[in-house]
Parts: structure tokens; C-alpha cells; sequence
């Protein structure tokens, strides 16, 4: 058994970490109560089965084909169990996870295989044209766009090449800021190594916890630090893909001008040409301070156009972020029950703020709250926040201090918690993100909220859905968006489920927005790939996929159908 730690079958993150408790919060029960009508002390909690209790389906995998394989990566690197082809047959979507609980397993994985080097990658795709086998590259397995799953009507033997023992940072020339790393190495494990020598990569996405450096590249990943870091596209300065006809090789080269960027084909193609085996990164020191300081604005309005104005200004902070009214409102809806002294006076003193504000005319229910971070010396961190201070002034919010914004560090990777809490309720708490330019924000955000209450509407449920601004640009910025509702169960729950979250997607693309900024294609965001991309564009990827893997045996169907979009099937 190989020593790679994976998350639990049906859920986020690791066996043994604490479920979300809502007792110590007495304001988290009221709000959904009120906003997606749950009721937190009657409803049932729906727990996920045992797996043995479960029906998955017998591997296709043949005794020649596991023999194969054992040949390349030794017998105990390829296994078949179900727990292990369970945890890696779908990603961590709301989608997959009603599925898995349900014990909907449509097509799982028949082996996982688990090579040690880049030989050995190598070698399994070579196995693979050979035996005609299919092959999905697996990273941390937090994919919540449906990137890990084969298609239902597969009937080719599927295995899945989990990357987790090649998790090594090799080199790392500081003189140039640079660090070559094995692709399956996790987020926490490559901060660390770097950590250990003064550095840091910078890139933080939501998944940081259990995603992997493979994965980020092979998804476009963006990741919270992202105004000062860049998306790991930015990120990336070199890479190595392993195809069936041999390596891909891009060397650390801080620009080049030699054609049509191959670097940025690989970059998001999710194994659709090949397993990204080492990535070469842009490397940091490590910063003196680290500082993130929460702002309080009257409304929405007011906050977008501060943090433009922030985008737009000599301040270059690390983050910036703003959770619109109904975020902000559930943020505060998230917040512990004071103990000690020292937080029942933090309490008070919030009451008392609130009080001042409602005197000043402020409208508690619209007031939205934001976050900026600042990494550097004290002197320039304080003329970084002198700066975005004057500006936050001049839209109409105030200093909140480094307390609230310490506790947002400290929770920000808390949601995914919340979802499955939520989902053992009957009740989904999923997400949607987009990214649009300036002019056009304020509107692709009315416009995505209307979109979702339509669709809470059509299959007659309560819903609610919040939003927050991040990953600032000069032209635009990410716009992310979290819905829920209890779930109706007299009706089909993916229906449901599918009903509202196309809404939001299809609202994005009418109002001049993208389809994803940083979740990926998969197969869940693939029908609206040509209306994202022009029918051209779409056509030249789709070459691109048909010339590069003719047999369709690299992750198929994965961004792009084999077939045209809009073709009509074979007859």
C-alpha cells in the first residue's frame, strides 16, 4: 500500500478531522432557518452509509492488464479494492458527492495505479496503448467540475494515475527564484519544503489543503494571493508532460517568443494531453510581516468601487476581497459564542459599533465587509494601508482592524466543511464563480443572484445566494458566488440540483462574463464552452485534443466532447 493520504470516500478532507459544529454559534441556526428554511433542531441528519453496505462495481481490469502494471510500478502500487477506486472514481463536486453517498456509481475506476517516477508514467502510458486502456491523471482528487470521472458509456478498462508518490521538490535556484517539483506534491507539503529555505510559492487556492501542484497547473488554478502571486499560470515557468509518444519538455525560461505558447496549451488541458510529471515555479522570500486588515463599506456599490479604485492605484497588496450583504451576513451568522473576557469585550464593542453605524444612517443589512492583505516590511505595509485606507475613506467605510481580518485567515478554508454539514441536512451549498471586467461587474452580479431565485422559484424551493469579489486585475476581477437549498424530496435531487446551478452558469455567459475563472471545465462547465469561446475557438482545441491523442484515451470527453459541439451523433 503506498503511503499517499487521500480524503475520505465521501466527503472533504481527511478521516478524523472535526465535522462543522453549529452548537457554539448561536446565530448560524437562525440564518438558515430563515434563508433556505432549515430548521437545524428538527431536521434529520442524513449520514453516508457504510461503503461495505454498497454496491460498486467489479473492477473490468483484467489479471493480464493488472499484471501489466505490477510489471511497471510493483504489486503493491496498483490496487483494486473498492475504497481506493470509490475515493478516486469522482471529484469533490456537490454533484459527485450525491452521487457517491447515494452509491450512484455509474463508472469507477477499475485500477489505481501509483507510479514513482516519471519512467514509470511513461511506461503505464506505453502499457496503456498497448492494452487499450484509458487513463485519468489524479491529484488530490478535489475537482469540482466532474475532471476525474470516466464516461458512463466507457467500456474500456479505466485507470486512474494517482501522482501522490512523486511529491518531491527536486531543486531549487535561488538566485533566479525558482524551484522544480514533482506534480504530485500537496499544497501544505511544498509550503513547507520551500518554507524550510525562507521561501514560498504564494499560491493559495481554496483547496490548498488536499489539492496538489499537478492539479492546480492542469485546472488554470487561481489561488486567494493571486493580485500579488499571479494565477499559476503566471506561476508556471516550466514544465514536463508525459505523452504515449514520449516527454514534452518546456524549460525555465522567464519569457520566450517561439510561436503559439505550448506552456499555455498544457496549462488547463486536465489530462487531456498528457500527465504533467514536474513543474518548474517562480519562488518568493518569504515576507517580514503579514498583515490582513477588514474594511466595512454601506453597501455593495461602494465596495466595487473601492477596490477598484485599489486595482487601479499604486497600493499592490496581496489580496483584496469583499463579500456582498448576504456573505457578509453569514459570515457574522458564523461567529462563536463569546467566552472569554477578552471576546465577550470584542462582542460588546461590535454591539456598540453597530449602534454608531445605524446613528451615522448606515443600512445594517446592505453593509458589506472586505479584506486586504499586505506582506512586507512594516514600513511598507503601513504605506500600503495608509493608502488603501484614504481610499476605502473616500467610498464611505471604515477600519476594522487586523482582528476580524486574522479570524478570516484563520477560517478561510472552513466552506467545504459547511457544504457537507449542510448536505447531511438534505440541503446543497454549492458554488459558481465567473470573472468579468469592471464595467460589467455590478451587473453580472444582479444579474447571476436574479438567475438563481428564478431557479429556486422553477423547482419550488427557498434558496439563498451570497457572493464576494476577489483575484483583482488591472481590467477586471473574479466574481464567486455560493448557493443553497433544501433539497425537495419528492423530486430528483441532480435535477434539482442541475436546475439552479445552470442558471447561474448560462447568466454569466449572457452578461458578458466567463463560465469559469478558476474551477476548470470538466465536464460540468463543458456545454457552454462555445458560446465562452466563439465556435473557431472551439474548433481549433478540439483539433488540438484529436491531433495530440488520436485514440481518445487521455482522460476522454474531459473540456470538450470527442465530437463537435452542436454535432449531431452518429447514426
Amino acid at each position: 500500500m503506498p503511503e499517499v493520504k487521500h480524503q475520505k470516500w465521501w466527503g472533504w478532507g481527511y478521516d478524523g478531522i472535526p465535522d462543522f459544529h453549529h452548537e457554539n454559534k448561536p446565530a448560524f441556526a437562525p440564518f438558515v432557518l430563515t434563508h433556505v428554511g432549515l430548521d437545524l433542531a428538527t431536521a434529520p441528519v442524513v449520514r453516508p452509509p457504510a461503503l461495505s453496505d454498497l454496491d460498486v462495481p467489479a473492477t473490468l481490469a483484467s489479471e493480464a492488464d493488472l499484471d501489466a502494471l505490477a510489471a511497471i510500478v510493483g504489486a503493491a502500487n496498483v490496487l483494486t479494492d473498492d475504497e481506493t477506486r470509490i475515493v478516486h472514481w469522482a471529484g469533490r463536486s456537490v454533484r459527485d458527492l450525491i452521487r457517491t453517498r447515494k452509491g450512484d456509481f455509474s463508472r469507477v475506476t477499475d485500477v489505481v495505479v501509483y507510479p514513482g517516477s516519471e519512467d514509470e508514467v511513461q511506461a503505464v502510458l506505453a502499457c496503456a496503448s498497448e492494452r487499450d486502456l484509458v487513463v485519468i491523471p489524479f491529484g488530490g482528487g478535489t475537482s469540482i467540475s466532474g475532471s476525474l470521472q470516466a464516461e458512463d458509456g466507457e467500456t474500456r478498462v479505466v485507470v486512474t494515475l494517482d501522482l501522490g508518490r512523486m511529491n518531491r521538490v527536486l531543486s531549487v535556484d535561488e538566485h533566479s527564484g525558482l524551484a522544480h517539483v514533482q506534480a504530485g506534491i500537496l499544497g501544505p507539503d511544498l509550503e513547507d519544503a520551500l518554507g524550510a529555505r525562507g521561501l514560498t510559492m504564494g499560491h493559495v487556492p481554496d483547496s490548498f489543503t488536499y489539492s496538489t501542484l499537478g492539479g492546480w497547473v492542469a485546472t488554470r488554478s487561481s489561488g486567494m494571493q493571486s493580485d500579488k502571486y499571479g494565477d499559476i499560470a503566471d506561476i508556471v515557468k516550466g514544465l514536463r508532460l508525459v505523452r504515449p509518444s514520449g516527454v514534452l519538455a518546456l524549460r525555465d525560461l522567464p519569457s520566450t517568443s517561439t510561436g503559439p505558447s505550448v506552456r499555455e496549451m498544457v496549462i488547463g488541458s486536465e489530462g487531456r494531453l498528457g500527465v504533467i510529471t514536474e513543474v518548474t515555479i517562480q519562488v518568493h522570500p518569504l515576507p517580514e510581516r503579514r498583515e490582513v486588515v477588514a474594511y466595512l463599506f454601506p453597501t455593495w456599490d461602494d465596495g466595487l468601487r473601492a477596490l477598484h479604485a485599489v486595482a487601479r492605484s499604486e497600493a499592490h497588496p496581496v489580496f483584496t476581497r469583499i463579500s456582498d450583504a448576504d456573505e457578509t451576513a453569514f459570515s457574522l451568522s458564523t461567529q462563536k459564542e463569546p467566552r472569554s473576557a477578552l471576546k465577550k469585550a470584542a462582542a460588546f464593542g461590535q454591539d456598540r459599533l453597530w449602534d454608531f453605524l445605524r446613528l451615522r444612517g448606515w443600512d445594517l443589512d446592505a453593509m458589506c465587509i472586505g479584506y486586504v492583505c499586505y506582506e512586507g516590511s512594516k514600513k511598507h505595509n503601513d504605506r500600503e494601508k495608509d493608502a488603501v485606507k484614504a481610499i476605502v475613506g473616500r467610498h464611505g467605510g471604515i477600519v476594522l482592524g487586523t482582528g476580524p481580518g486574522a479570524l478570516y485567515d484563520q477560517k478561510k478554508f472552513d466552506t467545504p466543511y459547511i457544504r457537507d454539514f449542510l448536505l447531511d441536512r438534505r440541503t446543497v451549498g454549492d458554488v459558481s464563480e465567473t470573472a468579468a471586467p469592471w464595467s460589467k461587474l455590478a451587473e453580472v452580479h444582479r444579474r447571476a443572484k436574479a438567475a438563481a431565485q428564478r431557479a429556486f422559484a422553477e423547482i419550488g424551493r427557498q434558496g439563498f445566494v451570497m457572493c464576494h469579489l476577489s483575484h483583482s486585475y488591472h481590467s477586471g476581477a473574479c466574481l464567486y458566488f455560493t448557493f443553497a437549498f433544501v433539497l425537495d424530496d419528492a423530486r430528483d435531487d441532480l435535477e434539482q440540483y442541475d436546475t439552479v446551478k445552470r442558471a447561474i452558469q448560462q447568466e454569466f455567459i449572457d452578461a458578458g462574463a466567463t463560465l469559469s475563472h478558476h474551477h476548470g471545465v470538466g465536464t460540468e462547465h463543458r456545454p457552454w464552452m462555445e458560446q465562452d469561446l466563439s465556435a473557431e475557438g472551439v474548433a481549433l482545441m478540439a483539433g488540438l485534443f484529436a491531433t495530440a491523442d488520436p485514440e481518445n484515451r487521455l482522460n476522454p470527453e474531459k473540456v470538450l466532447p470527442s465530437k463537435r459541439l452542436g454535432e449531431p451523433p452518429a447514426l
